[in-house]
């Protein structure tokens, strides 16, 4: 049975698509298909199930991905295996939009440095859904905001960066921050995002209410909304806001309870282990 079959099955799986699958694995739709109808005639049941321009697993195939997962990771294993130092292969690292901008450019060029050959593979996300990523093995490292509850044995974080909470305003504002709260709109980072339940617990703390216009988990916008004169926001002031928020008044709030940690979390005992420790020295200097 072929690897590289099973490989395009899990990408048809995870993007619901021939088509999609096709287009990251650089191959024709039509290769995908074949491949995927070598794999049913070699099991002899169906994987997927097509209806339009989508493909669902079939419940058979559901019960094996977790085995060819794992089969296409240990796989992709050998090449670091064979190296003296570890430092080959594919490191798949999750991580949320602020830090895709902020910390991780200058990181991947000093990883890449001290790694030659090892290649990154950079999968986005929220940390919520990078972290259930990390805990089935579908990536090796996530870069995400500090889980707001204690981490399984198995797994350990390593602070990357604190992230003080500000209040963006609309460029010529002068109010205070709780004038401006209390009286602008009030663009909400998703208090049920791991990063937005600072921002919650600062104004339930300060007993303010603010009219909200909208909820959202994606900072960018949430600073070009500020930006464009839609409202106020409370955000963590993490690296590269300056990018997005332009003229905006940019105005600490104090209390270091408030404040966004961003960490790596890693599996305790992981395959990639000294790729995992180069990615964090580079890091460290990012």
């Amino acid at each position: 049975m072929e690897i590289r079959y099973l490989k395009s099955l899990i990408a048809v799986v995870d993007s619901g698509s021939i088509a999609e699958a096709a287009r990251s694995e650089h191959l024709t739709a039509a290769a995908i298909g074949q491949r995927v109808q070598v794999l049913e005639r070699e099991l002899g049941f169906a994987l997927l199930s097509r209806s339009g321009h989508s493909a669902q697993p079939t419940q058979a195939c559901t019960l094996l991905l977790p085995r060819a997962r794992r089969l296409v990771r240990e796989a992709a294993l050998l090449q670091a295996d064979a190296s003296v130092d570890g430092l080959r292969g594919t490191l798949r690292i999750g991580a949320v939009s602020t830090v895709l901008t902020g910390l991780l450019p200058r990181a991947l060029r000093a990883f890449s440095q001290a790694a030659p050959g090892a290649k990154a593979q950079i999968v986005p996300g929220t940390s919520r859904e990078l972290f259930r990523l990390l805990q089935t093995g579908e990536i090796d490292a996530a870069l995400i905001v500090e889980p707001p509850f204690a981490l399984p044995r198995m797994l350990r974080a390593v602070h990357l960066r604190q992230e003080p909470l500000v209040l963006l305003a609309p460029p010529g504002t002068h109010a205070g921050p709780e004038t401006l709260l209390r009286e602008l709109p009030y663009i909400r980072y998703d208090p049920n995002a791991w990063g937005g339940r600072h921002a919650a617990a600062w104004l339930a703390d300060h007993a303010i209410a603010p009219t909200v216009l909208c909820d959202l988990d994606a900072l960018e916008a949430i600073a070009m909304l500020v930006a464009d004169g839609m409202g106020v926001s409370l955000v963590p002031q993490w690296m590269g806001i300056e990018r997005f928020a332009g003229a905006c008044l940019n105005a600490p709030m104090a209390g270091a309870a408030y404040a966004r940690q961003i960490v790596m979390v890693r599996a305790v005992d992981a395959d990639s282990a000294q790729m995992l420790a180069v990615l964090e020295t580079a890091l460290g200097g990012a």
